[in-house]
């Protein structure tokens, strides 16, 4: 079998992580989000179709032309928005009455969820299978309508009620592309795949259900890549130290060093904890749970760093405290930089999202800076606030609003001399 992995997006909702990259590639516990996705499929499948389009060079350096052996294939989408047109780019490379996978690849899922998927459609003779799980509000979902061995209908984004969202996990036959052509665009201006099913459940066609209830996680938002996060070090993560750890130095498993690395003296790290290559940690530091760092970082002398994602090539090198935080590729903390993570009245931290506030849910979120980006010392960043890619932020600022991308940011300091 074949798996198409839809990977066309730009992932406006994560800028500014998103800025020079597309989201599939972002990494959570220091691996690309879209190579989690070929994991959970890789031993179901011989082959992989990646549907790109926005920025697709960076998807292409990522993960090569094979996984494991097995053939990667890339495809341009289509003309036209939505699900439906990204699975309907890889037509022609889809045999006469072959079955497929069609995953949306900004997810995160487990291979039992495949597995199940698989066997309902194998063993109802369905034309089709998607994945769903109960959720109590579906306000954010597709509600999936089901009988007793189908499903009945599809709605998109019912509001607030209880029942069987759509995963974005799906089992099709290539018949399902006569059905895309007769796909109408939807009131977002998109084809989507869930119209798609509709039409083929009012044709009569049998749609299978498998109902999942393993993790999983949409991420579309940036507090969700330290949901994700925190999950795969909770309980994914193994103790195994490559690197070096110098005497005086205390961990707590479990904690993953990698090749290159060096953990001085007087660092304190509580697992789970994943450290990436050729880093450098301490001396005297404090490296707090469900934390991930980057190859080629440097986390330096009295720094204290608490459930973030660091990725690679950043440093926090002195007398930082980094907590619920996001901190991007090759970005630098001056001296004395803080993230604020915690509200005065303890209430959820909201985060701008393309322009509208939208509640993270999260009493604690900290900053979410982007990539190349450079901050002076003594900067205070209120939390959920946003440092766009390729940014200065001065010496002394107080970060209490976002800051766009390719910007300096300075205090005008009136002073006063007197003399003595």
């Amino acid at each position: 079998m074949k798996a198409i992995i839809l990977a066309a997006g730009k992932g406006e909702r994560l800028r500014p992580l998103t800025d020079d990259r597309p989201k599939v590639v972002l990494k959570v516990a220091n691996k690309p989000i879209i190579e989690y996705v070929i994991e959970s499929l890789d031993p179901f499948v011989d082959e992989f179709i990646i549907i790109v389009r926005y920025m697709k060079e960076k998807i292409i350096e990522v993960l090569g032309d094979e996984f494991h052996g097995k053939p990667i294939t890339y495809v341009d989408q289509v003309e036209g928005e939505g699900t439906a047109r990204a699975i309907y780019s890889a037509r022609e490379y889809i045999e006469d009455g072959e079955a497929f996978f069609a995953v949306n690849g900004d997810i995160y899922f487990e291979e039992d969820a495949v597995r199940g998927l698989l066997h309902v459609f194998r063993k109802k003779n369905a034309d089709a299978a998607l994945v769903v799980k109960a959720f109590d509000d579906l306000s954010q979902f597709g509600l999936v309508e089901v009988g007793e061995s189908f499903v009945t209908r599809i709605k998109e984004k019912p509001g607030k009620v209880s029942g069987f969202a759509n995963l974005g996990i799906y089992l099709f036959k290539d018949d399902v592309f006569e059905f895309i052509e007769k796909t109408e665009v939807s009131e977002r201006g998109e084809y989507e795949i869930t119209d798609t099913l509709n039409l083929m459940l009012n044709s009569g066609k049998k749609v299978a259900y498998y109902e999942y209830k393993g993790y999983w996680n949409d991420i579309g938002r940036p507090w969700n890549l330290l949901e994700v996060n925190e999950y795969i070090l909770k309980t994914k993560l193994k103790h195994n130290i490559k690197g070096q750890v110098e005497e005086g130095a205390v961990i707590v498993p479990p904690v993953e060093i990698g090749e290159g690395t060096i953990v001085r003296s007087g660092s304190y790290i509580i697992g789970p904890v994943k450290i990436g290559r050729n880093s450098r940690i301490g001396p005297n530091c404090f490296i707090r749970p469900y934390t991930s760092i980057g190859d080629n970082c440097h986390i330096g002398n009295a720094v204290e760093v608490k459930n973030s994602i660091i990725m690679d090539n950043s440093n926090a090198p002195h007398l930082n405290y980094v907590g619920d935080s996001i901190i991007g590729e090759n970005t630098n903390l001056g001296a004395g930089t803080i993230t604020a993570n915690l509200r005065h009245d303890n209430k959820t931290i909201k985060v701008e999202i393309k322009g509208k506030l939208e509640d993270s849910g999260r009493r604690k979120l900290g900053a979410i800076i982007g990539h190349n980006v450079k901050v002076g010392i003594n900067v205070s960043i209120y939390p959920g606030r946003k440092i766009g890619s390729n940014t200065f932020i001065g010496p002394g600022v107080i970060v209490d609003k976002n800051v766009p991308s390719n910007v300096l940011v300075v205090v005008k300091q009136e002073k006063t001399v007197i003399e003595r």
